[in-house]
């Protein structure tokens, strides 16, 4: 038994002594962990999935004890009313790094929702919601509409620049090779390529109002997500959310397949765009280096590369038909597109 009990012990110390805090794996992973207010503070608690990260991402033969939730309440004894209506702030432990720290702030046990980032996000996504469906709307002012438009890039930019600051922080310094080192381990997610699409649209005297749609999709997903979470029991959701809030959930691989499909328009239009008098090549070409991105990165290859599979199936029979001169230059795009 003590031959048996001594490898466990020591991937348990090893399990303890690891550095979460440096690991950015662990912002992002206790970041999406959906627990109430009054658990999160707890140390037993964020240790328990300390452990579950480390043999998810660290060691999987390590084993995880089920966690035993003690009751600590006592029976309660007269005391006067200030003492009874007073509340004690939960604080997380040292240990959790400092997004952990950020984002699960001392907060009271009777309060149900913290603004914590995943309430702030919420905020700004249904913000996002609320402007892209004014934009979009085709009995608006053109003035109001313009302006919509502009707020709805401004609003989801600023999301996804928040998110990325909470997960990953700022560079350690402000030169170039430490603002080169923070971009490496940014330029591949999901928030960093919407910054950089909303960037590319909020600058510019082009408006297209196909560019909301994938920011509408994404502001869809995330404040379905917080709803469902937050306000399952609310009539108000239950009434008219509930339904919207399902189906979003249940069809982020449609929304997806949705965004990845007018972000590719996009890009065809902005190429048809510089024959008209409000050609900009400058966004065009930082627009196709996204959608070179999109291609590229984990987060968004599978549902690019299937539409621009689908696109290939249809131009390619075209082009010998009609155009077989546009081969070559199509293959010198070809290897500028696949060179990563």
């Amino acid at each position: 038994m003590g031959e048996e009990q001594d490898p466990r012990k020591m991937k348990k110390i090893a399990a303890t002594a690891y550095d979460y805090e440096n690991d950015p794996k662990w912002a992002d992973y206790w970041s999406n962990i959906l627990i109430p207010p009054h658990m999160a503070c707890r140390s037993d608690v964020i240790t328990h999935y300390k452990r579950k990260f480390y043999q998810r991402y660290i060691d999987p033969d390590f084993v995880v004890e089920p966690m035993t939730i003690q009751n600590t309440s006592q029976p309660t004894r007269s005391s006067p009313p200030q003492s009874s209506s007073s509340t004690r702030e939960c604080r997380p432990s040292q240990n959790s790094g400092s997004t952990t720290q950020a984002t699960r702030a001392s907060t009271m046990n009777s309060t149900p929702l913290r603004w914590d980032r995943q309430t702030i996000q919420f905020s700004v996504n249904a913000w996002v919601i609320a402007v892209v469906v004014l934009a979009m709307f085709p009995f608006i002012p053109a003035s109001l509409s313009n302006r919509a438009y502009r707020l709805s890039f401004m609003g989801t930019l600023c999301s996804s620049l928040y998110s990325l600051y909470c997960l990953y922080g700022k560079p350690r310094a402000w030169n170039l090779q430490a603002v080169q080192v923070w971009l490496q381990s940014v330029i591949a997610t999901k928030d960093f390529i919407y910054f950089i699409y909303c960037l590319t649209f909020v600058s510019s005297n082009l408006q297209l109002k196909f560019a909301l749609l994938p920011i509408l999709c994404r502001a869809l997903e995330h404040s379905a997500k917080f709803l469902r979470y937050n306000f399952s029991q609310a009539p108000l959701y239950r009434k008219y959310l509930e339904d919207v809030c399902v189906w979003a959930e249940s069809n982020t691989t449609t929304l997806s397949i949705l965004s990845s499909q007018a972000e590719i328009g996009i890009g065809f239009l902005l190429i048809i765009s510089l024959l008209s008098w409000q050609r900009n090549i400058i966004q065009t070409f930082m627009y196709w280096q996204l959608l070179k991105l999109m291609y590229h990165a984990p987060v968004t290859a599978g549902y690019h590369q299937s539409v621009w599979t689908k696109v290939g199936k249809i131009a390619t029979p075209l082009i010998h038909k009609y155009a077989p001169f546009l081969y070559t230059p199509l293959s010198t795009i070809q290897k500028w597109w696949f060179r990563q």
